[in-house]
């Protein structure tokens, strides 16, 4: 299983004095390389795809969270895994590294299957050709992100309101999202027909998906 699964947890604890060259290191020999030359070679071109080859000798204590992460997407990738998975790979990031980690999945993801979990729907527009939404234990959708987000092409609607007004709304629509924007609430809506008065039509995101898909499981909307 070593040999062909490639894992990048949520939280991972790092050695604070030891090199990252000297970890990946350790790793390729649980990983089973064997042989110094191929794992010194391997190490040292995982390191330089990562960006973190001129910081080899660094501590990883001394690691910002962003250089954590591609440290941790270096480690899931020795041995030429099969299968990569990655939980909640971008928490926590700011958004350059974010930005800099997304490239990176993207290209590994041209040769090797990455199963991604996590709560930043950002995340799964932007590298994922498939997605699924799991709430309470239950599968509610399995779909490409471009697909679901056209389904609702013309039915999402946006007005700003008061919390009274708001309350109003909930009994009329269905409403999928509030959020605060320059000191106003601002309220989406799901709707197959133009609700009219202040709404106006928005482009729907993949965000409206979700919330729109587990609408029936559980009460998202709070004030």
């Amino acid at each position: 299983m070593r040999k062909i699964l490639g894992y990048l947890p949520q939280d991972f604890g790092v050695y604070p004095k030891i090199s990252s060259e000297q970890m990946m290191d350790h790793i390729a020999c649980l990983k089973g390389i064997s042989n110094a030359k191929e794992r010194k070679q391997t190490v040292d071109n995982l390191l330089n795809r990562v960006n973190l080859y001129a910081d080899r000798k660094k501590g990883l204590g001394t690691y910002s969270g962003g250089m954590k992460q591609r440290f941790g997407i270096a480690q899931a990738l020795l041995g030429n895994p099969k299968l990569i998975i990655v939980d909640e790979p971008t928490a926590g990031l700011d958004p350059a590294e974010r930005n800099r980690f997304y490239n990176l999945l993207s290209e590994i993801g041209n040769n090797t299957i990455v199963i991604l979990s996590t709560h930043i729907v950002e995340d799964v527009r932007t590298l994922c050709s498939d997605f699924a939404i799991i709430c309470k234990g239950e599968l509610l959708r399995n779909d490409q992100p471009d697909e679901a987000v056209n389904e609702l092409e013309g039915k999402i609607y946006t007005r700003s309101a008061d919390k009274v007004t708001i309350q109003h709304l909930k009994d009329q629509y269905q409403v999928i999202s509030v959020q605060m924007k320059s000191g106003m609430l601002s309220v989406r809506i799901f709707s197959d027909t133009n609700p009219g008065g202040d709404f106006k039509a928005a482009a729907p995101a993949l965000e409206d998906v979700y919330f729109h898909q587990i609408a029936s499981k559980m009460d998202m909307v709070t004030i």
